[in-house]
């Protein structure tokens, strides 16, 4: 069913009422919120539309409220939050962060949603004990709040690789074509997105008809301390890899540090590949070659989607989405040329 605009009235978004306004969807925002800095011409534009599609102007109660609930804060975060304070805004509504760690923590966090201030919440963590989950799901799916996010997750991203030189051990071949480097530090094992990346890490190896040697893959944690440890590890071995492939930026960082320390040059004695693109990945000398996923668009589309529900303008059973990723070179990147170097310098 449609109206005058040719909308779905039961799926409208406020993006759609921009599209049928012909105007952004912060104009759209500014009039159901009532701001006096949008021309009358536009703002009656607009009015009609929303008039149309039973949207009006926002009552003028409490806004809605959604929780981003972290296990911890990191630049990583910051990316999270942005897109979601844009995709709330936009609706009119606002973002409260909260940091989960620890079974005290996850208590009383759960005890202030208890309260009833907040209408949805994103889980922006992996390790929440069956009973929290239960607890969390009677709340906002059986009680007074209505809700229902999808996740967000990209799709397996380490499937490309670009032909820089390493040979399956991670050390340099005068021919110039190998799969990516085999010195790889992942993420926690237990969490989904480490497994992912080692797959695809894996894969990438297989599609090359070369085995992945368990003793060339390093656990950690996602963090800077974790990987310059086990960076140094890697570069203090009789054969030494020149290039790694850290399962995130921030561990990137760390391998960066320990080829530091080492006197290390990144690309000409080390190759250092990253995961995220945070902005600091840029920023950093030299700047980091690393596989982009689009956090601030993930976290917009759960937020999104957490205000479509409480809307009803979305199907709950819709519970996965699916992201791609791409690979950016930069700097830290480079046709091995000194392994030599590298020996010397243990």
């Amino acid at each position: 069913m449609t109206n005058e605009s040719g909308l779905a009235r039961e799926r409208v978004t406020l993006a759609d009422i921009a599209v049928a306004a012909g105007v952004s969807v912060a104009t759209v925002s500014k009039v159901r919120n009532g701001r006096a800095d949008v021309a009358a011409s536009t703002r009656s534009r607009v009015e009609a539309v929303l008039a149309d599609h039973k949207y009006g102007r926002k009552p003028m109660g409490r806004a809605r409220l959604i929780d981003l609930a972290f296990a911890d804060l990191s630049p990583w975060s910051v990316e999270i939050i942005r897109g979601a304070e844009e995709a709330a805004a936009a609706e009119g509504c606002r973002i409260a962060v909260s940091v989960v760690s620890g079974e005290a923590a996850t208590e009383a966090w759960l005890a202030r949603l208890s309260v009833g201030q907040i209408d949805g919440v994103i889980l922006v963590l992996t390790e929440l004990a069956p009973v929290y989950r239960e607890q969390l799901a009677a709340m906002f799916l059986a009680g007074g709040h209505r809700g229902s996010g999808r996740s967000a997750r990209p799709s397996n991203p380490v499937d490309r690789r670009d032909q820089l030189g390493w040979r399956p051990d991670g050390h340099g071949a005068p021919d110039r074509a190998g799969p990516p480097p085999d010195r790889i530090i992942t993420g926690r094992p237990a969490l989904l997105c480490s497994q992912a990346r080692l797959d695809g890490y894996r894969s990438a190896l297989g599609r090359a008809g070369i085995p992945a040697d368990p003793g060339l893959i390093y656990a950690g944690d996602f963090l800077f301390e974790g990987a310059l440890v086990a960076a140094r590890d890697m570069l203090g071995l009789a054969d030494p890899p020149t290039a790694i492939f850290a399962g995130s930026d921030m561990q990137a960082m760390g391998v960066y540090e320990a080829a530091r320390l080492r006197k290390l040059r990144i690309p000409d004695d080390l190759s250092v590949v990253g995961f995220d693109d945070l902005p600091m990945s840029a920023w950093v000398s030299p700047p980091l070659t690393t596989v982009v996923q689009p956090l601030a668009s993930m976290a917009a589309m759960a937020t999104r989607t957490v205000l479509d529900s409480l809307g009803g303008r979305t199907n709950p059973s819709s519970n996965r989405v699916e992201l791609t990723t791409s690979l950016v070179v930069r700097a830290s990147t480079a046709p091995p040329r000194r392994k030599a170097a590298v020996q010397r310098q243990r």
